[in-house]
């Protein structure tokens, strides 16, 4: 059971991939955290390993979470709370550090899912908005040469299992890391900042802007002229896009939302006017 020195904690949300918690002091029993991010734990006993998320801190006195969601480790991968490295279900093979353990590099057989691995580390980058990496496709189509469904039609229905999450789980940290609008969202969320993606416009500049630039992207009539607004709209994505990494780094949260809202708006732009040269 866990408990909570400063106040009762309410599940807030189950996530697919585990339940985070924004909480100090928790008193654990036998079980322990292992810290991944400055909000995401690992909680780990001897029967189950889960990533708490999505729990909120609210008043009150000591009370139990009586019940938390847990994933038998005969499904989901982690690293022990021992600190060992895991080992390969098929064959024992110890897990390789250098990259994740997505699968065996011994025996080639595709491993279950481990929730404490993030985008990033699939890809061996760091949490950064400012991708140092040109090769993010070719390491999108090594890791799919080992994990596609389709390699492992002749295994068992659970490796099969294992491959489709898999290879599920790379095409998604792919589509979100090779593009800076969701790339950054995704770093917001990973530090446990909530960004509401569909929050309506109420600027008065920006509503200025997006009118006069729907206005001219009507009114164009060739090519010539499209190309060169997607231009120009293309530069002030990259403005913003620049405005975001500085204000990440240095940990202004809210110019960096602000940033997000300005890009969501001009990448929209840009998808509007592929779809009308």
């Amino acid at each position: 059971m866990l408990r909570s020195s400063v106040g009762e904690l309410f599940y807030k949300k189950t996530a697919k991939l585990g339940l985070r918690f924004f909480a100090t002091g928790l008193i654990l029993g036998n079980s322990h955290f292992h810290s991944l991010s400055p909000s995401d734990f690992f909680l780990c006993n001897r029967a189950y390993s889960v990533l708490v998320r999505d729990f909120v801190l609210c008043g009150g006195s000591q009370h139990g979470l009586q019940e938390s969601k847990a994933l038998d480790r005969s499904f989901y991968s982690s690293s022990t709370c021992s600190g060992e490295l895991p080992k390969c279900w098929n064959c024992g093979g110890t897990a390789p550090t250098s990259i994740p353990f997505l699968a065996c590099e011994s025996c080639g057989s595709v491993q279950p899912r481990n929730l404490s691995i993030d985008f990033f580390q699939i890809f061996g980058l760091e949490r950064s908005h400012d991708i140092k990496d040109d090769n993010l496709e070719g390491k999108y189509k090594d890791w799919q040469k080992k994990l596609h469904p389709d390699l492992v039609h002749s295994k068992s229905e659970k490796e099969k299992m294992f491959a489709a999450e898999q290879s599920a789980l790379v095409i998604d940290a792919y589509q979100t890391l090779r593009k800076p609008l969701l790339r950054a969202i995704y770093l917001l969320k990973l530090g446990g900042k909530h960004v509401d993606e569909e929050k309506t416009i109420t600027d008065p500049e920006m509503l200025a802007e997006m009118l006069e630039m729907r206005e001219a992207v009507d009114e164009a009539h060739d090519s010539l002229t499209l190309k060169k607004i997607k231009a120009e709209v293309e530069e002030k994505f990259e403005t913003y896009s620049r405005s975001f990494s500085q204000a990440f780094t240095s940990g202004d949260f809210d110019d960096a939302i602000a940033s997000i809202e300005r890009m969501r708006y001009y990448d929209r732009a840009i998808e509007e006017i592929r779809k009308k040269l």
